[in-house]
């Protein structure tokens, strides 16, 4: 999605945010740096806002701000914000806009005791929810569907953490991962159709919750296992606990995540992030090869899948394109004119790769068009003789409720326009996209046989109850709402907005 803001990647769809949640067992330890890195580790999922809660076992202190992890946390700053356990947020707003009231984790203050959320997601069921709370006298500061959820936290907390939990996880419907944080306990939690990730992962002195691997390798950790959908697991002193919160329903995770969203050094429900673009790459150019003689990937998440094009077919891959990594994210380019211009800023091309050649590119989707342009514009300026552009997603042609920012379907220029009439918009010899089942191949192709072993064996760190256990990636199925129109849910009052 095209934004007002310049420092984005023009064309591309949003993700809501991340969420990082850190347990100390050594209380005189500080949490708020651990969690700090992995903030860093995830800044790609937001660059809108930032924000820290800490406890100490008998008091919880909070921070939030606009702007990067980067800028807006010094020294001085995280030495203030002391103690064992810490939730952290990233947020790029789909729901509500960017300001300071909308920036996370929440915190409420009761008689009980203080709660901390930070969420990642989006419901569908907000307003009457919100409605609800309203009518027995909850008051809210923001515009944001995660404030719903923590006012439902606290109006059940007299009943215990554990039953506020499950009642307001039973009462929310749409996408949530879940970092929770009371004084003395930090908690996760994943929708029962895990849409969402968040995984755990575990330190010489502690336990991580995070939204991606990468955030848990960054604190020197180790990935133990994903959360799975459904379940909440509670992190104190005695080690974690887990159970599952609902009834068991299919597995639906946003299929977005491998071909866009997450780091390619990730590891989400048992698939390597880089190892799932690279099959799409490799279906591609089963399915629509070309005769070329260089594939380049439009930087960064094309890369992968630009990779496995080149070796399928035995096209050399070339770097093709450099990607300007230091552009201010504070300017704001006042025009849609000067926004599209902004892509020549962020892109170069590397004539001596181009000049004269066939190139095939590979992109990780066309959401309305302009950005596929504005990059074929820039590599036959190099000279490229012919431009073949493949799509390592299929055509976006429905909008999301669960947490990507998607503009209206009238814009989206797959929801309008047959494949040909796009290819003539913009500019390219030859379009195609990877088809719904050769993508969902190449993800099943990634799903490795010893998952189940994996998850039983790193699963001894949690104990259990109700019989219930993780269930492994083999049984993982997608979200593929945004290319089919077939939502995991029934949308409650949200379809109209589009």
């Amino acid at each position: 999605m095209e934004t007002i803001y310049a420092e984005e990647e023009e064309g591309k769809l949003k993700d809501h945010c991340g969420v990082i949640g850190v347990y100390l067992s050594n209380h005189d330890q500080n949490a708020s740096r651990m969690a700090y890195y992995g903030l860093q580790s995830l800044q790609h999922r937001g660059q809108e806002s930032t924000g820290l809660a800490v406890a100490d076992g008998e008091k919880v202190e909070h921070f939030r701000a606009m702007g990067l992890v980067a800028d807006v946390y010094s020294r001085e700053k995280l030495a203030e914000l002391s103690g064992h356990i810490a939730i952290g947020h990233v947020l790029y707003s789909t729901s509500g806009k960017a300001t300071i009231e909308n920036a996370q984790p929440f915190v409420s203050k009761a008689k009980l005791g203080t709660i901390a959320v930070a969420h990642n997601g989006s419901l569908v069921n907000t307003e009457p929810m919100k409605e609800f709370l309203e009518e027995t006298g909850s008051t809210f500061t923001s515009s944001s569907d995660s404030e719903v959820i923590i006012k439902l936290i606290a109006k059940n907390y007299k009943k215990g953490l554990e039953k506020a939990l499950t009642d307001t996880i039973q009462l929310i419907k749409g996408s949530f991962a879940l970092c929770v944080m009371t004084e003395k306990t930090l908690i996760g939690a994943r929708d029962p159709n895990g849409i969402r990730p968040l995984c755990l992962g575990q330190l010489q002195n502690g336990w991580v919750l995070a939204s991606e691997s990468c955030a848990i390798d960054a604190m020197g950790g180790e990935l133990v296992r994903d959360i799975a959908p459904g379940e909440i697991v509670i992190i104190n002193d005695d080690g974690v606990l887990s159970f599952n919160f609902g009834e068991k329903t299919s597995k639906k995770t946003c299929i977005f995540e491998y071909v866009y969203f997450a780091r390619p050094d990730s590891i989400m429900d048992g698939i390597g992030v880089q190892e799932a673009r690279i099959k799409m790459g490799e279906v591609l150019a089963r399915e629509s090869g070309v005769a070329a003689d260089v594939v380049i990937g439009v930087p960064d998440s094309g890369i992968g899948s630009a990779m496995g094009f080149s070796k399928a077919s035995g096209i050399p891959f070339a770097m093709g394109i450099v990607k300007n990594k230091y552009i201010g994210r504070t300017f704001i380019a006042p025009s849609q004119e000067e926004r599209e211009a902004m892509v020549f800023v962020k892109l170069n091309a590397l004539k001596s790769d181009l000049f004269g050649k066939r190139v095939v590119i590979i992109d990780d989707s066309i959401v309305r068009g302009t950005t596929s342009r504005r990059l074929i514009q820039i590599l036959r300026k190099a000279g490229a003789k012919e431009v073949h552009f493949r799509i390592s997603s299929p055509p976006v042609k429905f909008p999301c409720y669960f947490g990507i920012d998607t503009p209206a379907r009238a814009e989206l220029i797959s929801a309008t326009h047959e494949i040909e009439e796009i290819r003539q918009a913009i500019g390219a010899d030859s379009l195609a996209f990877i088809s719904m089942e050769g993508m969902i191949e190449a993800l099943q192709s990634c799903e490795y046989e010893d998952d189940k072993e994996s998850v039983r064996t790193n699963t001894k760190a949690a104990t259990h109850r109700d019989g219930f256990s993780p269930n492994g990636a083999s049984n993982c199925g997608y979200c593929q709402g945004c290319f089919l129109g077939e939502y995991p849910m029934p949308m409650i009052g949200e379809i109209g907005k589009r």
